[in-house]
């Protein structure tokens, strides 16, 4: 197995906390074959383009430290993919269950709000924060059971830590990233929730683990 190494360190790891010497507290490793064969390359810093770094493909990951999130395209654009800590041997562990089939992943970045316990989000039911709101602070597998009427969410302010919605119930379909620490955790419309998005339907929301 060809293996290179490349790790990044980023100004965040002193707002962490971290001193020298200390591990990085976000590692991901990448390979461009399934079941973590072939290149493979160590990161813990953003990738805004995996072909910048030889590679034709990301088609397993192992995420050793921290949660990231993956998109299809280069620059973080396209379908959004939630990466949190675990092993994920070809491209439907990370895909989940999507409305269509994608089979690569071209860039990646760390979701350094990401704070289980603590996180807590609103959804209101027009956009620009107006209509009905509901707080949230747990995992909903099914927000209509949960007593929201609709199919769909108007916007979204998140006020601490980080979400993954999904388009149906049962954390399937597109993915959402929602983090306090983007647009000042406000999302007025479905148009700020991916450059992918193409529609206001949220059925699903669970926070993401660190």
């Amino acid at each position: 197995m060809n293996k290179t190494t490349n790790s990044y360190m980023s100004h965040r790891m002193g707002m962490s906390g971290m001193g020298m010497g200390m591990s990085p507290c976000f590692k991901i490793v990448v390979f461009e074959q399934e079941h973590f064969q072939g290149k493979c390359q160590e990161f813990t810093f953003e990738c805004c383009n995996i072909k910048d770094c030889g590679f034709d493909n990301i088609r397993s990951i192992r995420v050793e430290c921290g949660a990231w999130v993956g998109y299809d395209h280069s620059d973080f654009e396209g379908q959004q993919f939630v990466l949190e800590r675990g092993e994920y041997p070809h491209w439907d562990a990370y895909c989940g269950n999507l409305s269509y089939h994608v089979e690569w992943m071209w860039s990646f970045r760390p979701i350094y709000c990401a704070s289980y316990q603590s996180s807590r989000m609103m959804i209101y039911e027009r956009e620009n924060f107006l209509g009905r709101n509901v707080e949230l602070c747990d995992d909903y597998p099914s927000l209509q059971a949960m007593g929201w009427c609709r199919k769909e969410v108007g916007s979204m302010h998140v006020l601490c830590g980080a979400f993954v919605c999904y388009e149906y119930p049962g954390y399937r379909g597109q993915q959402y990233i929602m983090e306090c620490e983007r647009h000042s955790g406000d999302y007025q419309c479905w148009r700020y929730w991916g450059s992918h998005c193409q529609t206001p339907k949220i059925q699903s929301i669970r926070r993401i683990q660190p």
